[in-house]
Formats: structure tokens, sequence, C-alpha cells
């Protein structure tokens, strides 16, 4: 328990609660419109299949990182996820018992996969090997996801018009993913180092864009 273990075990607590957002967002936009004891259960899976996928590619993170546009193809799908669920959000027709709670929780894998891949890398690399740091640090993840993501729920049904702001973070979220791609990074941002924040804005537009028109 020296300096640099609670210097590691601080840096995990703050990197957990700005990485984690972006996870109880999906999980509270896709779990808003079940009903009550539904929505407990989409919380409660997302955030399990969350904690697992992070043990997962904690594992494998050294090897994820040698796949070539790994973070460009979860960019492109988280997307799709955010106007998925900006369009869901603007359905008024009941969602169906079971078919919405199932929907609802692959939509949260399929996030969850593509969001923690970068919180296992910045975890893992604030842990400095220390393999009881990374476990503290999955540990904490999940009473930040679940209580962020009731949160974002209760919220969102109360004032709508956060649909579109969850959206847009995590259409924010997916052109950061992008740009840090190392294959586009060297060979496009390079030499055009403005699409750095560009592309995250024109990816807001797109996705706020394409939700309203299938409003």
């Amino acid at each position: 328990m020296d300096a640099q273990f609670w210097l590691g075990f601080i840096n995990i607590i703050i990197l957990d609660l700005v990485l984690s957002g972006d996870n109880a967002v999906v999980i509270g936009m896709a779990s808003r419109k079940l009903p009550a004891h539904q929505q407990k259960k989409a919380i409660l899976y997302g955030t399990i299949a969350a904690v697992v996928l992070r043990v997962a590619l904690t594992l494998i993170a050294v090897w994820l990182l040698k796949v070539p546009l790994l973070k460009a193809i979860g960019g492109l799908l988280l997307v799709w996820i955010a106007i998925k669920l900006l369009v869901d959000g603007d359905n008024e027709e009941d969602i169906e018992i079971g078919s919405g709670l199932k929907s609802a929780i692959k939509t949260i894998i399929i996030a969850d996969v593509v969001m923690s891949l970068d919180n296992v890398l910045a975890v893992a690399g604030a842990a400095h090997g220390d393999f009881l740091l990374v476990l503290l640090g999955l540990a904490l993840s999940v009473p930040i996801l679940m209580g962020g993501s009731r949160v974002v729920a209760t919220l969102m049904n109360k004032l709508p018009w956060l649909v579109y702001v969850g959206s847009g973070i995590l259409a924010y979220t997916a052109g950061q993913l992008l740009v840090e791609d190392k294959i586009i990074h060297d060979n496009i941002i390079v030499n055009a180092p403005y699409l750095t924040w560009v592309t995250p804005v024109v990816l807001i537009l797109l996705v706020l864009g394409a939700g309203s028109r299938r409003a």
C-alpha cells in the first residue's frame, strides 16, 4: 500500500467516473421506456454485462491493441446505436413486454463492447500492471453504472429533451474513437489535425439530424 498504489487508485476512481458515464447513458437511454420492474432488470443485466465484458477485454487488452481499425469500427457502431436510441425514444408506441427488455439488453451489450474498450485500456494503464488495482477499478464501476443509469433513465423520462443530449454524448464519443484509431490518426489526422474536433461535431449533427427526421 505505497504512494504509487494510492495514486493509481485515485486515478482509477477518476477514470471510472469519467469513462463509465457513457455506458451509464446508454443503459439509461435503452431502459427508460420499459416498465419499472423491467427497467431494473435491464439496468442490472446491462451493468453485469459491462463488468463481464471489461474483465474479458482486460485479459486480451494487449492483443486488442493490435487489431487494425478496431476503434474506428467501434465508433461507427456507436453512431448507429446513438441514432437507434434517439429514434426509439421518440417512438410513442408501447414497448412489448419481453421483447422490449430483450431489445434494450441487446443494445446495451453492443454499446458496452464498444465503450468498455477505452475504459479497460485506461484503467489497465493507470494500474501499471497491478492486478489488484484492475480488480478495484472493475468493482468501482458497478455502483457508478447502476446509480448513473437509474439517474439517466429517470431524468430522461421527466425531461425528454435530454434524450438528444444523451445521443449527442454518444456521437461525440464515437467521433473520439474514430480520430483516436491508430491507422486513421497516422494516415489522416496527422495531416489534418483539425479533424480531431471536426469529426465529433459532424457526427453529433449527423446523429441529431437523423434522429429528428426519423422521429
